[in-house]
């Protein structure tokens, strides 16, 4: 019989430790904190589940006719983070960074592994993480709205609070946690917390 693999994850012992920069976060904390901390530590996952790979590997599909990469999946949270934030809450005109009314799925059909792509897409990501950061942080409060007269962002075609944006990023990330783990897996066998 099989034994467990659940030993192969990603910090020495599969449990929680001090190394691993997820844990000993803030606990019994205000709604701010607990939402800016659960999207931080998602923002970490995805990092921590791609470390270590090479292009090849980032831009590695998943099955057929799937076009999710792992690569595909920072460039797609790039363009989430950058419409949530720049666009639907500081109102910025700024645009997509990978994606096109003629080429939708951009973040991930374009996705290939060339070393400059994936150091790029990490870049991009890490901006629209960094915005993000600081607009939240300088927001007075969870009850600021921005327009989302589209509904692009599940409001229902009208406004959406900063707090609505926060919880939505958790589980926009925790959905794509999921994808990420079984690509990982795919790759090299690593399996994870």
């Amino acid at each position: 019989m099989a034994t467990t693999r659940r030993a192969d994850m990603f910090t020495a012992d599969g449990k929680p430790s001090e190394d691993d920069p997820r844990e000993n976060g803030p606990t019994l904390a205000d709604e701010r904190t607990t939402l800016v901390e659960a999207v931080r530590t998602a923002r970490l996952t995805l990092e921590m589940k791609c470390a270590g790979l090479d292009a090849e590997a980032m831009a590695r599909r998943s099955v057929e006719p799937s076009t999710m990469s792992l690569l595909g999946l920072v460039r797609h949270l790039a363009e989430v983070e950058r419409a949530t934030f720049r666009v639907l809450m500081a109102g910025q005109d700024v645009p997509k960074l990978y994606c096109s009314e003629t080429n939708r799925d951009g973040d991930f059909d374009d996705a290939v592994a060339d070393p400059q792509m994936v150091a790029q897409a990490w870049e991009a990501w890490r901006a629209e993480v960094d915005f993000a950061t600081r607009y939240v942080a300088e927001a007075p409060s969870l009850d600021i709205t921005g327009d989302d007269p589209l509904n692009l962002h599940g409001s229902g075609g009208g406004q959406m609070s900063l707090r609505d944006v926060l919880v939505g990023m958790v589980w926009e990330y925790g959905r794509h946690m999921g994808h990420v783990d079984l690509l990982r897996e795919r790759i090299d066998g690593r399996i994870g917390q």
